[in-house]
């Protein structure tokens, strides 16, 4: 074998995905190795920032112009509404299983202690009870969607 042959089997390896190419002939023995690039380095993406979900803002009127009266009126109910807040983080259910009824709707009355809904953490199924006592006026979370902690879940109207 000359040496213009081992430079075309040198193409060749490089130009396929051939790792190692080994031959041998007759008191002749020629290895030829793919250059091995260096590892990629994979990371994971680096977490976002949680960002709660706030409560819903009433757009303001614009300075020296009045609030009508409906804004006015929506804007003190928004001021006496108390939050049900997730206590951990986890994936938020409004019903115990597919065919369970809902914990609570919007206009649905709740008391302190009475269950809202549950949420599942490392495979455990926690259920939320009310520390208020009033009616569910907004569910501010998609069932089956994760939660963080703190995030709001219900606002209610207190009784």
């Amino acid at each position: 074998m000359d040496i213009k042959q081992i430079h075309e089997l040198v193409k060749l390896v490089n130009k396929s995905n051939i790792g190692e190419l080994m031959i041998e002939q007759e008191g002749f023995k020629i290895t030829i190795k793919q250059k091995k690039d260096p590892a990629p380095i994979i990371g994971q993406p680096m977490m976002q920032p949680f960002q709660a979900i706030q409560q819903p803002a009433i757009a303001a009127a614009p300075a020296g112009l009045p609030k009508s009266s409906e804004t006015r009126q929506e804007s003190a109910k928004q001021e006496n509404l108390l939050t049900i807040k997730s206590p951990m983080i986890g994936t938020f259910y409004r019903q115990a299983g597919p065919d369970k009824p809902i914990f609570v709707s919007v206009g649905d009355e709740v008391e302190v202690g009475q269950v809202v809904c549950i949420i599942e953490a490392m495979k455990l199924f926690n259920e939320i009870e009310s520390e208020v006592a009033g009616k569910i006026v907004k569910v501010l979370v998609e069932d089956a969607s994760p939660v963080e902690f703190d995030q709001p879940l219900f606002l209610v109207e207190p009784a």
